[in-house]
């Protein structure tokens, strides 16, 4: 690192999580009963530890989410509303990038959010980061606005100045640039010093173009969790065993490899002739715990034990996930980590 500004990892301490709260005016609509039991039930695993930052629409929203909240038990102490205006709920995307800067402020980086390289309306969310600091939500702040689209669940960081990433995302939303370029300009605005590529691994269902936070994750400066795939009949086999052997041979900023903890495949989950993108690499990490998505297949407990393995000094949370991947994302998809300070 060359200056005060630093790119923490997802397991240093937290001041909270930002979510937003899904309602009809979203691409919730259609399931939406389903989906808020999966919000209560990850309120419920956050407020246990830290707490939760909401995004509501308006008043009536924040009255029933605030009902339903209490309805289930929810320690309210730890929950904190506020209002902006969204076109989805997919925060790690629209959300704020945090730095930390050495005098323990913060800068808030504020990409292009897109839409996922223009898929869906997002003129909103694209505004969402410049709203929430105007609103006076994060202490200790400034704005750094970077008109360039990436979204947070393209990259991982060790907190040690490594970033990982997949080409086939980065690639497709800026098709006229190299990699040593987009690679250089990630490093200087996020504060790294290499950046590691995959050229493997996606998943069927996935609107973000091999998002990494769906494929591969830090667990430790010096370990990686990975989904992998061991059904040689599925689709995602080929793919999925050559970002298995990309991630193997990875070597740390010191020149070992990687320890590798490799996460099971759960069943096919098919919606109306689509398969849906069932990952457990889409974990989210909070003070002392992690929370998994399970999806009500045989493979949830197994996906726990090696998450147990790779993170030995934190609970791990199951939270139901099986709603979110009908709109093609899952738990870390719908959180921000904001680092502790920030609120």
């Amino acid at each position: 690192m060359t200056d005060a500004l630093r790119f923490p990892a997802e397991w240093e301490p937290q001041s909270g999580v930002l979510i937003a709260w899904p309602h009809a005016a979203t691409d919730w609509a259609e399931r939406l009963a389903e989906v808020e039991e999966t919000y209560i039930a990850l309120v419920a695993a956050i407020t246990r530890f830290q707490p939760v930052l909401i995004c509501v629409a308006d008043d009536d929203i924040e009255t029933y989410a605030e009902m339903r909240l209490r309805s289930n038990r929810i320690d309210m102490e730890r929950v904190r509303f506020v209002g902006a205006q969204y076109d989805d709920t997919w925060l790690r995307d629209s959300g704020p990038i945090t730095l930390k800067r050495g005098d323990g402020g913060f800068q808030l980086l504020d990409f292009r959010f897109t839409g996922w390289g223009g898929k869906f309306e997002a003129s909103r969310d694209d505004q969402l980061v410049g709203v929430l600091h105007e609103a006076g939500t994060f202490n200790n702040t400034e704005v750094r606005s970077i008109p360039f689209a990436l979204e947070g669940g393209a990259i991982d960081t060790d907190g040690a100045g490594t970033l990982l990433t997949t080409w086939q995302c980065l690639h497709e939303r800026h098709p006229d640039r190299d990699r040593a370029s987009l690679g250089a300009d990630m490093a200087q605005w996020l504060r790294q010093d290499r950046v590691l590529w995959l050229d493997h691994g996606y998943l069927e269902g996935d609107d973000t173009d091999a998002h990494v936070d769906t494929l591969a994750r830090f667990a430790s400066p010096d370990s990686i969790v990975y989904q992998d795939c061991d059904d040689p009949q599925d689709s995602h086999y080929a793919e999925l065993q050559a970002m298995g052997a990309e991630l193997a041979a990875l070597r740390t900023i010191d020149g070992t490899p990687y320890r590798l903890f490799p996460l099971p495949w759960a069943q096919p989950v098919v919606d109306g002739g689509r398969r849906l993108a069932a990952s457990y690499a889409n974990f989210l990490i909070i003070n002392g715990a992690v929370l998994m998505p399970a999806y009500g297949d045989a493979a949830d407990d197994a996906a726990r034990d090696v998450l147990a393995q790779a993170f030995p000094d934190r609970e791990i949370v199951q939270v139901p996930c099986r709603p979110l991947i009908w709109q093609n994302g899952s738990l870390h998809c719908i959180t921000m980590q904001l680092p502790e300070g920030l609120i």
